[in-house]
């Protein structure tokens, strides 16, 4: 090779026949294909010694392509997370409305059934005090309550309203130990009065004689004796009687059929005898009568 490229008066001529014998070869195997099986041959030979030099590359490419698909599946996982704690959030939120509505439709069912004029008042606070049981509503006298109105929910009686200001009304619950309610058993019609314990969901019936026919079960209604409630709403059934020896009375204790304790609406009745327009403004005591 060195001789074939030294320098001399032939450097010209051997240059010519290289490119004359290159042409010669180019054309024989464009048209005639001669040298197809060389090259075939020599790809063979060359092709692990290119995928050596390409193999560095290929594994570039593919670290580079596993970082940016795992930063994006980790982008996206991410995103995702939020979608869910946020679609999570307003599930409950539309729980706690549709839980809402339907207290809502079962308060307003029962308003058809009472028959009376209602509306329906929601609870601003709890009276935390231990000796009393009263609730603030978010109606007042500029939508016509008055004191001593009957307070119900959708299964029951749950007080009355003793103190009436322009938006709100404070009302006692019939568990308050100075409530009284004279009730009526419905299934003998024997009449009593039912008074709170201060127990949230106990009530106490009065001078029942001990040989009162009276089961565990028994549905006591409002008698409408007094004046203050109407009668026949529910008001509590019998959770146990007990004959206790030398006593003339028996010891009746009565669950409300209202839900006191999970009551987030109540209904305002104004019962037919004591329209809208002349409501009536006795004070509290009255309802032990």
């Amino acid at each position: 090779m060195k001789s074939l490229f030294s320098q001399g008066p032939l450097l010209s001529a051997r240059l010519i026949l290289f490119v004359i014998i290159s042409i010669v070869m180019m054309t024989m195997d464009h048209r005639y294909q001669y040298l197809e099986n060389l090259r075939s041959g020599l790809s063979l030979i060359l092709e692990p010694l290119r995928q050596a030099i390409d193999l560095p590359f290929v594994i570039i490419d593919s670290i580079d392509e596993n970082i940016s698909t795992r930063a994006h599946l980790l982008s996206e996982n991410e995103e995702l997370r939020t979608k869910n704690l946020l679609l999570k959030g307003q599930l409950q939120k539309f729980s706690a409305i549709e839980a809402e509505n339907m207290r809502l439709r079962t308060l307003l069912d029962s308003s058809f059934k009472v028959g009376d004029k209602v509306l329906i008042a929601e609870l601003l606070r709890v009276d935390l005090d231990p000796f009393t049981r009263q609730i603030v509503i978010n109606k007042g006298s500029n939508s016509g309550v008055y004191i001593g109105q009957p307070l119900l929910d959708a299964d029951g009686i749950i007080g009355q309203v003793i103190h009436v200001s322009r938006y709100s009304s404070i009302a006692m619950l019939i568990t308050d130990p100075s409530h009284a309610l004279p009730i009526q058993m419905n299934r003998t019609g024997q009449r009593a009065i039912a008074v709170g314990t201060g127990r949230p969901n106990e009530l106490e019936l009065l001078h029942i004689p001990s040989n009162t026919l009276l089961q565990e079960g028994d549905l006591l209604v409002s008698s409408g004796l007094g004046g203050r409630f109407p009668a026949g709403y529910p008001v509590a059934r019998v959770s146990s009687t007990n004959n206790i020896p030398g006593r003339a009375y028996l010891h009746v204790i009565a669950e409300p059929t209202a839900h006191i304790q999970r009551s987030r609406e109540v209904l305002l009745v104004w019962p037919a005898e004591n329209p809208l327009d002349e409501p009536m403004q006795s004070d509290v005591g009255g309802s032990k009568g």
